[in-house]
């Protein structure tokens, strides 16, 4: 999460898998921050679910659809776009949140032009970060 960004009041469980999300390297599961909370009292999956469906909704927390997993919001102001990117690397599972104002604009303009009225996109870029590519480069 963004040093900028600001908090709105959150539960001890939300709290905890916000935490828990952005120490992460990668996206996480639901399950994989359940099993990280067991020892913060972590019983159940709705638990989890519950959290994460609030972190979404204020905007802290994104699901990624390809992955079934989760990440927090990397970027303070994510609410302004309509659009939002992530690059997943295939070999280190890295993901990157992409805050791009043009792709905002464009996937505003593509759904202008259908006459569809657009409530959020969530573009997912798949393929290898710049250091699993490099390492690539250098094997026979």
């Amino acid at each position: 999460m963004s040093p900028n960004q600001s908090i709105p009041s959150l539960t001890k469980n939300q709290e905890l898998v916000l935490t828990t999300l952005d120490d992460a390297k990668t996206s996480l599961s639901a399950y994989t921050i359940l099993d990280n909370l067991r020892a913060e009292g972590f019983r159940a999956p709705l638990q989890v679910y519950r959290a994460l469906e609030k972190l979404i909704e204020v905007g802290l927390v994104h699901r990624l659809e390809s992955l079934n997993s989760f990440v927090a919001c990397q970027h303070s102001n994510c609410d302004q776009h309509k659009a939002i990117a992530f690059a997943i690397c295939n070999s280190c599972e890295r993901v990157e949140e992409l805050n791009n104002s043009k792709l905002s604009t464009l996937v505003q303009t593509i759904s202008s032009d259908r006459h569809f009225q657009l409530e959020n996109s969530i573009v997912e870029l798949r393929g290898k970060c710049a250091d699993c590519f490099a390492d690539g480069q250098h094997q026979v």
